[in-house]
């Protein structure tokens, strides 16, 4: 019986037009032949294929043999069990709902100008720029908001240093394909290479390495995850904060999450826009994600929890350990015990849960079986 090779055609059908596909791109940065290309107009976020070269639904490449389309995908088939398996050796426990973890803690950053940036305890931030300062990566792929910052819209790009990673910090709730940004980082020289992204994207570059997916997986040094429950469309700006609550987007200087929609103005005002009123805008590719907490990631962070100048820091693996260790010998971080703060470990298994919840029983099997028997 012949091998099964399932290419584009196969992921065409079985993730990009299901509603599994959450936009991540890493089909699109992995297709050695230039033959997907990414449309993130309108809110879609979704690769396509050139029409030439098989049309929409095939791969004349594909049917050459060429699976690296497949191979990259974080949701194609059995990603979970099979991610979980290179990176730590086993797949998860029941109890594990939010990934298998070496370590949680609570960190800042000790960097008076990292922590003013950055976003809930400026963790990412200050381990991104160690990683560059240090030689673990030469450049990491990030988001930017667009032009002089007052559209919100988040877009990939790439930060070579503490000036970039600074320009980069804080949080926006639109999306950017953070991996997209990957070719630019290469052109640029860099043969290390970060990612900062989302739950979604935070599976890629393990997905890539555990599937073999060549040049691309082998440059990839350092995986920071961002929890995250859902983005939304850039809609949400025009047809809620502003129509709703007069709340421009040109004047808006900083949002965060924590149980309602949080809301600074160049003013000096605070607004709180209950966070069910922006369901209705949540984007496509997040609808059917159930990964809240970047299990993947080599380390993942977010501010959950009930102080805001902290960072929730799950360390994953052995490249992840290292780095929070050096940091914190160094003095680069200040860290608490997850214990100083009894509502986070609750909250972070209960955000898993909802998340583990949206995943469809036509998908593979396994993120339902975790949920189902952590009761």
């Amino acid at each position: 019986m012949p091998v099964e090779k399932p290419q584009w055609a196969e992921l065409f059908r079985e993730v990009v037009t299901s509603g599994l596909c959450t936009g991540c791109a890493s089909c699109v940065v992995a297709c050695p032949y230039d033959v997907l290309g990414y449309d993130a107009a309108e809110g879609r976020y979704r690769p396509f294929h050139v029409d030439e070269a098989g049309g929409p639904e095939n791969c004349t490449h594909g049917e050459r043999g060429c699976t690296l389309c497949t191979r990259a995908c974080p949701r194609f088939r059995a990603w979970e069990p099979e991610i979980d398996t290179f990176l730590f050796g086993r797949a998860r426990t029941a109890e594990e709902v939010y990934g298998i973890a070496a370590e949680t803690l609570l960190t800042r950053t000790t960097d008076p100008e990292i922590g003013a940036a950055g976003q809930d305890g400026g963790f990412v931030s200050a381990l991104v720029i160690w990683a560059l300062e240090h030689g673990i990566i030469d450049a990491a792929l990030v988001s930017y908001l667009e032009g002089d910052g007052h559209s919100w819209r988040a877009v990939p790009g790439v930060a070579r240093n503490r000036a970039d990673v600074l320009r980069a910090a804080g949080s926006r709730y639109t999306y950017s394909a953070n991996p997209l940004a990957y070719a630019e980082a290469v052109l640029g020289g860099a043969d290390r290479v970060g990612l900062v992204g989302m739950s979604c994207q935070a599976s890629a570059p393990a997905a890539m390495a555990a599937r073999r997916a060549g040049k691309v997986a082998r440059r990839f040094a350092l995986t920071v995850g961002l929890l995250c429950s859902k983005t939304f469309d850039d809609a949400i700006f025009a047809e809620l904060f502003e129509a709703r609550y007069g709340l421009r987007r040109e004047e808006i200087v900083k949002m965060n999450i924590k149980g309602v929609f949080q809301v600074w103005t160049r003013d000096g005002g605070y607004h709180e826009i209950p966070l069910k009123e922006a369901h209705a805008w949540t984007r496509e590719g997040c609808r059917q994600c159930p990964d809240f907490a970047a299990e993947h990631a080599d380390v993942s962070a977010g501010g959950i929890g009930a102080d805001d100048d902290w960072t929730l820091t799950i360390v994953r693996t052995e490249r992840g350990a290292e780095i929070v260790a050096a940091m914190r010998a160094a003095g680069a971080i200040e860290v608490r015990p997850v214990a100083d703060d009894p509502t986070v470990t609750p909250l972070l298994a209960r955000l898993a849960r909802v998340s583990r919840r949206r995943w469809p029983e036509g998908g593979d099997a396994t993120p339902r079986l975790i949920l189902v028997a952590a009761g």
